[in-house]
């Protein structure tokens, strides 16, 4: 188990906020910080990828009103210059991104999220990476006659050096999805943003550009970030949670990527954070620009799709889900 993180101890948030949805969701993650955590010591840093060569369009957040209140409610902007991804691959953004950060502790979050409860209740251990587990079997797909999980993921753990086998969870059955380390990249953290983006960068741009022969017949896209990243939080000594960052896709963060997925699958405490904040003058004036936002929250979509599930008992398939929220006119991205 980690040690307690040390009282006072300050750590960094950082998000990747560009022109149009994301920064409405970071306007709902910002505010709920400021209302869920207000004796929050780091700061949030939106990392805004700037303009250059792999950006055809100027990605760079461009309402004035949102970006003030942004800065109102804490964020501070953190400019950074696309090198490796821009447009052929956003997801990339969150990995040029670290490097930008001040040299501190850091948690990333994805800009879908919700602060719900007081993040220094986490006992995070910033020396032992890890990541979220709140995912599915996305990647490798496997082929019947290609490789399999084990063959595939340590081609990957050889390319890099690593320990294949102090990687596996071995109270899961060989080649079963779990049993290989494999994270949701909607939030993880460390103690150096620019040690461990150097390597994640370099892990991932070596994925796609020089693949081992395993990985031929796999689609990497859009799930690079989520290949990449079990390799270098393993290189750093980390791995699954445990105990201590329960609180995180739990009590005290809620990733939720979209509206209607939050009221059909999320707790009471999401939705009456999301409501809260939503219903707050300074941000109502610029959220009811957002569909999503408007339908959900505004217009009471939100209830609507809530009254399909019972959260007690949801389909096993998230396909399902969506699909009923779909067929009621109640999906929105």
């Amino acid at each position: 188990m980690a040690e307690k993180r040390p009282e006072g101890q300050a750590f960094n948030i950082v998000a990747v906020v560009q022109d149009g949805r994301l920064g409405y969701e970071a306007l709902l993650l910002a505010a709920s910080l400021r209302r869920s955590c207000p004796g929050f010591k780091g700061q949030l840093f939106l990392a805004e990828p700037q303009p250059g060569p792999l950006w055809p369009r100027d990605p760079r957040l461009t309402d004035p009103a949102l970006r003030a209140r942004l800065e109102e409610l804490g964020a501070t902007f953190l400019p950074f210059e696309s090198k490796v991804f821009g447009a052929t691959y956003p997801h990339g953004n969150k990995i040029e991104a670290l490097t930008a950060l001040p040299e501190a502790p850091f948690l990333f979050l994805d800009t879908d999220t919700l602060v719900t409860g007081d993040l220094s209740a986490v006992s995070f251990d910033f020396d032992r990476p890890s990541a979220s587990m709140r995912r599915e079997g996305t990647w490798p797909q496997i082929e019947l006659y290609g490789p399999g999980y084990a063959q595939t993921w340590k081609a990957l753990y050889d390319r890099f050096g690593l320990d294949f086998a102090a990687s596996l969870d071995l109270r899961q059955p060989d080649e079963y999805w779990q049993r290989y380390l494999y994270f949701n990249a909607g939030w993880f953290f460390h103690a150096s943003p620019r040690r461990f983006g150097s390597r994640l960068l370099s892990y991932a741009r070596e994925i796609r550009d020089n693949r081992p022969e395993a990985l031929v017949c796999q689609e990497i896209y859009p799930w690079l970030d989520q290949i990449a990243l079990p390799l270098a939080i393993h290189s750093f000594g980390g791995g699954r949670p445990g105990p201590d960052l329960a609180g995180l896709d739990g009590d005290l963060t809620c990733h939720y990527r979209t509206l209607p997925l939050l009221y059909a699958k999320e707790s009471d405490l999401a939705v009456a954070v999301l409501e809260e904040v939503a219903e707050d003058k300074p941000n109502r004036r610029i959220l009811r620009d957002w569909a999503p936002v408007k339908q959900m929250v505004y217009q009471n979509g939100g209830r609507k799709a809530r009254a399909l599930f019972d959260r007690a008992a949801l389909p096993h398939r998230e396909q399902v889900i969506r699909n009923t929220l779909k067929r009621e006119g109640l999906w929105l991205r």
